[in-house]
Order: C-alpha cells, then structure tokens, then sequence
C-alpha cells in the first residue's frame, strides 16, 4: 500500500511509483482494460441527420407546392442542428435526463421560426407534408434517443462504456460507496482503485488503494495541506489512468480544497463528482441550488398527491376494467380449470395489509390445496426465504394447474377486482400479509405508505429469487421516487418479466 507523507515531496516520491500490475492485465478491478467510450453525442446527431433525410424524402413523396416543399425541407434540414445546440452538453457521465422535453422543446423552436417565415412569405405551410415532416421529425429522434439510450444502458450492465474512476475518502465511506455502486442499474463509473484518508478502519478489499493519508500535524499550514492533498490524488488519478475521480461522503475535500481539486482535474480533462451518500432517490426528486458560497441539493418528496393522484387512479381503474373485459373468457376457462382438477373454490380470498396499514381482502386464482393454510406451519422450517415472506422453490401444497398459473402469474389476474376496488394499485409495493407486518421494523413500514400493486420494481427484478432485503429496498425505492412514467414503464417491463418468469414459484 502506497502511504502520501505530509510533504510535497513525499508525495511526489510515493504516490508517483508505477507498480507493474497497475498497467498489466492482472487480476483486480484496476487492471479492467480502458473501456471504450460511447459516443452518445455524435451516434444521436448521426441518428437526427437519417430522420431529417427522411423527413425529406417524405415531403417530396407526397409531393406539395414546390415553395411548400422548400419550406418543409429548410424545417428538416435545420432539424439537427437546433437539436445538437439544445442537446449537445447533456452530462458526458450521465446522458440526458429528459429527452421527451428537450425533443419537443427543439419541435417548437424549428417551427415556430419556420412559421414566422412562411407567413412572410405568403406561403401555405400547413398541410399533409408539414404535418407528416414533424411527426417524423419528432417521433424519429425520441425513437433514436431512447434506443440509443436503451443501449448504452444495457453496455453500462455489462461493465462497458465506463470510466475508469479513482474514488477518494475515508476508508469507510469508499467501503460504503463501493457498496452502493455495485447495486442493480446502470454504472456509468468503474472504480478501479481507491486513495484512502485514514479513519481508522481497514481499508476496502475489493479495490487496491494507491495511496493514503492521515491527518494533518498540529499548527500545519492549511495552504500546505491542500496542496498537498490536491497534489496526492492528482498523482494517484494519473497513475491509475483515471477519467473521473469520485469523492466519497466525509472526505476532506470540501470547500476551497474541492474547489482546488477540481481546477487540477479540469487543467488535466479528468472530471470530478461527489457521492452525496444519499440512497435509492431519483434524478427527479433532486433540485441543485446555492445559498451563499454552498451547494444544496434539495430532495423532494414524491409521493403522489393533487393532480398526479388523480391520474393514478384513473389510469388503474380504467386498465383495469379494460384488461377485465378482454379476458374475461381467459379468466373463466382458468377458473373452470382450478375447478375441475381439484374440489374447492376457485378464487382464494386472503386478508391483506394495504396503504397506511388498513386491512383488505385480496383476489386470486387458487393455486394450492384447500388446506395450504393449515400446512403453512409444518413447513416453515424448509422454507427458502430469509425474512418474514415465506417463500418456498417446491412447495408441495401446489396444485399442478397452479404451478402452471404461477409461472406466467395468471393466478394474479383476479387482483384486478381489487384494483377496481381501489384497494390496489397496477403498480405499488408487494401486498404483505399481516403476520409480516407485525414483524417490520420502522424501514419496512415505509412500504405501507403507498397503495400495493399487483407489479412493481420486485416483479420485475426477480420476484421470489429475492432476498428479503432486497425486496424491501425495491419496495422503498418504488415508494420515495414515485412518478407516473416509472408506472407506465414498469408495465411494459412486467410484460417481459411475465414471459421469461423468472423467479415464479
């Protein structure tokens, strides 16, 4: 383990010697070779360029007036050019965040200038062509942003189209930080090695440190320190190659030594970021702001009140009714079937725990023995679960025809009722029985804040594959960053979940 003295020189000398394994292609997380970038920027602009061609090729297909046909063709030709001045400076880390509004809003300033000069010139722009060349226009580049997007996503997954990242702070945050980033999601940093300020605690085994150090000696000059410090993790972000250096929370580098940093690091094109520590909270929720000299961030609240309530329920309500409707021969054959191959009801009603922790009686497809519940208690022991759920991989109170309606989760569809109802949600936290809840502690009761769901962010994500723990911080995640797009994806990504079902038993 490199060790950065108190002096400049000292630094210089330690930190700056290269260890062969550091460039080989060794084991260990900083030996991962250079990812090769992603050019999101250039591949959108290349992607607006074929829709603008298109747009174009559309006007002279429905062949207009010919000052119509210019007109409509000036609108696509500067097309791409608005958008990569309204688009060109999303975050080279973490993309764009709202390409619905940065397409729309790029949409209005094209025609309105397009407008404003056709109407000078007396010339009749609205008709078929202008209206087919902006629904091109606008539909192509959301398509391209979010494919594009989509892909970049899936190569972060896998551990590509990174950046190699130094990540500096006491060794228990780096610890920490680590652990958040190997979460579930995309990872657009790859830390691949660490420089330690030595809290006392062992320093992190999953990446190699190239450099530590302590505290400063009594009476030490802080100009000195900074320089010092500043110099060491330059040394260290060098050495390792690094293109982003992440401060971990309750590091040193703060106020003017950051400052300081980040003028280093900028001079040298490497980028700077600082974990927060925060967990699981949405891009949506958080606000950048200043009061004085200080950065703030705001974390909003998101739970869902007002008008986006509203759409809630009525979004539930009327797909629930329509998707009863459509299957509705579907759910008697199904109910036919439980029927005939085992004597009993075909609809389970069990007691359930809802929002704010008031009681309701849930609707399913039976899918076990009549006398499941009564056996529940003989086979706690060889349940497979590690927290309150029980959940058990071959349960043998499963009746044939259930184990089949519980791999595409067709046993859930009577839920819909309770959706009608408003007793559930489409999408919200898993419904817990209230054995369970009797167990949470104050983090788990947090689920309770929101309406259950027949799916959410656990359905999608593994079901009964995970672990307690995990499924209440995917519960929670769901809950604190609430928005209706997320529900409207989460529905489309249920569809997958359901055909792969995986984690259905």
């Amino acid at each position: 383990m490199a060790t950065v003295g108190l002096s400049s020189a000292g630094a210089r000398t330690q930190v700056g010697r290269q260890s062969p394994e550091l460039h080989s292609g060794g084991g260990g997380a900083h030996s991962q070779p250079v990812s090769r970038p992603f050019r999101f920027r250039r591949i959108t602009a290349a992607g607006d360029l074929l829709i603008a061609a298109a747009a174009v090729a559309l006007t002279v297909a429905l062949r207009p007036a010919v000052d119509v046909a210019l007109a409509v063709s000036a609108m696509a030709v500067g097309w791409p050019l608005v958008l990569t001045a309204r688009t060109g400076r999303a975050d080279r880390l973490f993309g764009a965040k709202s390409t619905y509004r940065d397409v729309l809003q790029a949409l209005a300033v094209v025609v309105a200038v397009v407008a404003v000069a056709a109407a000078a010139l007396s010339i009749p722009l609205l008709g078929r062509s202008f209206l087919a060349a902006v629904a091109v226009l606008a539909g192509g580049s959301i398509a391209v942003r979010l494919a594009v997007r989509y892909r970049l996503r899936r190569l972060r997954m896998r551990g590509r189209a990174t950046r190699r990242t130094l990540l500096v702070g006491p060794a228990a945050a780096v610890t920490a930080s680590l652990e958040r980033f190997s979460r579930d999601g995309e990872r657009p940093l790859a830390v691949v090695a660490a420089c330690i300020e030595d809290d006392g605690t062992a320093p992190p085994a999953a990446v190699p440190v190239v450099g530590t150090f302590g505290g400063a000696a009594p009476g030490h000059d802080d100009a000195v320190r900074n320089e010092e410090l500043v110099h060491a993790v330059r040394q260290a972000a060098q050495r390792v190659r690094a293109r982003t250096v992440c401060i971990a929370p309750g590091s040193e580098f703060t106020g003017d030594r950051l400052r300081a940093l980040s003028w280093m690091l900028g001079d040298l094109g490497i980028d700077l970021v600082t974990d927060l520590g925060l967990s699981d909270v949405a891009s949506h929720r958080m606000g950048l702001g200043s009061m004085g000299s200080s950065v703030l961030v705001h974390v909003k609240q998101a739970r869902p009140t007002g008008w986006r309530r509203a759409a809630k329920l009525a979004t539930d309500r009327v797909l629930a009714g329509l998707i009863l409707f459509a299957l509705l021969p579907l759910l008697l054959t199904i109910g036919l079937g439980v029927r005939l191959t085992d004597r009993g009801p075909a609809i389970y009603r069990q007691v359930r725990v809802g929002r704010d922790g008031l009681f309701f009686t849930m609707f399913k497809f039976r899918t076990m023995y009549v006398d499941a519940d009564l056996r529940r208690a003989e086979l706690l022991d060889a349940a497979d679960g590690d927290g309150p759920m029980f959940k058990m991989r071959e349960d043998p109170r499963i009746t044939r025809i259930g184990r089949v309606l519980r791999k595409y989760s067709l046993d859930e569809l009577p839920q819909l009722i309770n959706v009608l109802r408003g007793e559930m949600s489409l999408v919200g936290p898993r419904p817990a029985l209230p054995e369970e809840v009797a167990t949470y502690d104050g983090t788990a009761r947090r689920r309770l804040a929101a309406i259950p769901g027949m799916t959410g962010l656990w359905q999608v994500s593994g079901r009964s594959n995970l672990s307690w723990g995990e499924t209440v911080r995917l519960d929670l995640r769901y809950v604190d960053n609430w928005s209706y797009a997320e529900d409207l994806q989460l529905l489309g990504r249920t569809a997958r979940a359901v055909v792969r079902s995986t984690g259905a038993y």
